[in-house]
Formats: structure tokens, C-alpha cells, sequence
């Protein structure tokens, strides 16, 4: 017997938000935060949109940022994509899916300590990405 749309969806809701939090949970310490503070949400959003017990649904203009900062594999984020537009079939068109990227090199100072120099280059990374978002939605308009 086929289940109805609604049921259907809903499961693709909970089986994308189980391969989010599969892959948050295989990310260093510090993801969660990294990617709320990227996305300009708590901590506890990305609680939110990683469990699959709570229906809330991951908004389409976040996935490019999640991707990014959870760094996805190819299996992982195709089944991601999968299960999402079954979901929200309508929104998978607002995915940037291998939109243009090209590469910047800069430099840094070396602050003499591994851990400092992760997190000047986290720093930077998030900084980008911001101006980057904001560039976007400025040209869009």
C-alpha cells in the first residue's frame, strides 16, 4: 500500500536530517557552533534541523552554507539532495549546486601556535563567507 504525499514527505524530512546529523556527529568539536555562527542562528537551531524527532525543515537558502562548513561527501550530500527533494521538491531549484567557484589564495602571519593559526583561518573562512552572501544577495536583487 503506498503511503500518502504528506506521510511520504515527512518521512524524507526525518531520513535527510538523520544524514545531517550523521555527519555533524563525524565532524571535529566545534561544527555545530561554526555553523550556527555562519548561518547567524543558536546553537540550538542546528539542533533543531539536525534532529529527525522535530519537524521543523532545514530552509533551502541555508544548504550551500551547510555544505560548505560540514564539508559534505559526494554519497553524503547526494543522499542529502535525495531525500530533500522529496521533501521540498519545489525548493531544490534555490540550491546553488555546483555554482561557480574560483580560488583566492591569501596570507597569513604564522601566530607561532597551531590551534591560533585554525582559528585565524576559521575566522577569515567565516568572514568570506559572510561578504560572499552578501555580495550575492546584493547582485540578485
Amino acid at each position: 500500500m503506498a503511503k500518502p504525499e504528506a506521510f511520504a514527505s515527512e518521512d524524507a524530512v526525518t531520513e535527510y536530517k538523520a544524514v545531517l546529523r550523521t555527519v555533524l556527529d563525524q565532524r571535529p568539536s566545534g561544527t555545530r557552533q561554526r555553523l550556527a555562527t555562519a548561518l547567524g542562528k543558536n546553537r540550538s537551531f542546528i539542533s533543531q534541523i539536525s534532529n529527525p524527532a522535530y519537524s521543523v525543515p532545514i530552509p533551502a537558502r541555508h544548504l550551500d552554507v551547510i555544505f560548505e562548513i560540514c564539508h559534505f561527501s559526494v554519497d553524503e550530500r547526494q543522499a542529502f539532495l535525495s531525500a530533500y527533494g522529496r521533501a521540498h521538491p519545489r525548493r531544490l531549484n534555490l540550491i546553488k549546486d555546483g555554482a561557480p567557484t574560483r580560488e583566492h589564495r591569501i596570507r597569513l602571519p604564522d601566530l607561532g601556535d597551531e590551534a591560533r593559526n585554525r582559528e585565524l583561518e576559521r575566522v577569515v573562512d567565516e568572514f568570506i563567507q559572510k561578504v560572499t552572501r552578501l555580495f550575492e544577495q546584493t547582485w540578485s536583487r
